[in-house]
């Protein structure tokens, strides 16, 4: 399929899912391939075409919507940032819990692909903070808009190179071999549940100590739609609580609640709620 012609027919239909270009520029090609594939499925000639079908099939916007999902992932993808969830907020996180009697901590994955991230979490916690804090669990809600993304997670096998970037030993520790692939050990995955959910229709029911929400919202959803998420992100946490974005995501206008952390990393404090003080 022409570049040119794909990246004219992106700018054109991206608006209408309430999308963004500029989020799909480096990833395009992923896009033209699946649509090149679908116009195939369609007998169709063109993109051009492909818009006539979208006018007369209300439908195919749909399936539009999900050749248009970037569900790329691996375990402790930015390192920084996972290194900074186990040395820091989550032991802080944990300890405010242990001191006010909480049994456990609440923690949302957004936009879970198969199941990498919250389990990276899952782990972390395992091998890192949980044997601190003993009278603590770490509860996680992982929410996945493709169901070919979820099954993987529930099935939790990996190729090697989606481990690639874990700690030294926690393969080993966590993993099973199985025909040159990885299958996370079940105890491990327990803690987390996987939830068929389009973050754009409905979210899980807070309030959360830990939101984990990157590469998604900020990155591809248009301006309008990432203030109306922070909203809802806002209202899921609670106060002193942590969102946690890609390494290239910022915050939209209206983010005042939240508070940066220190250095770089793309960690943020809900200092106060809607309408209320700073705790």
């Amino acid at each position: 399929m022409d570049d040119e012609a794909c990246v004219h027919f992106l700018r054109w239909g991206l608006p209408y899912l309430r999308l963004r270009w500029p989020g799909y520029r480096r990833v395009r090609r992923t896009v033209c391939k699946r649509l090149a594939k679908r116009l195939s499925e369609l007998n169709l000639r063109s993109l051009d075409d492909y818009r006539i079908h979208l006018g007369r099939t209300p439908g195919e916007w749909q399936r539009l919507d999900a050749l248009c999902r970037i569900p790329i992932s691996r375990f402790y993808r930015d390192k920084g940032v996972f290194d900074d969830l186990g040395c820091r907020v989550l032991p802080e996180l944990a300890a405010d819990a242990a001191l006010r009697d909480l049994p456990r901590l609440r923690c949302w994955s957004a936009g879970a692909a198969s199941g990498e991230e919250p389990y990276t979490l899952a782990l972390v916690w395992t091998f890192q903070v949980g044997p601190a804090f003993p009278a603590v669990r770490l509860s996680v809600i992982a929410t996945e808009a493709d169901p070919v993304m979820l099954e993987r997670a529930q099935d939790g096998l990996y190729p090697a190179g989606a481990l690639k970037d874990l700690p030294g030993g926690w393969r080993e520790r966590a993993f099973h071999p199985v025909n040159g692939q990885f299958r996370l050990d079940p105890a491990l995955r327990a803690g987390v549940t996987l939830r068929l959910q389009d973050i754009r229709d409905g979210q899980p029911d807070g309030p959360f100590d830990l939101i984990l929400c990157r590469n998604l919202v900020f990155t591809y959803f248009d301006p309008s739609l990432q203030g109306e998420m922070l909203v809802r992100f806002r209202e899921r946490l609670r106060p002193g609580g942590y969102l946690v974005l890609g390494n290239h995501e910022t915050l939209p206008p209206g983010a005042d609640a939240f508070q940066a952390g220190e250095g770089a990393m793309p960690i943020f404090r809900l200092i106060r709620a809607t309408g209320g003080a700073a705790p």
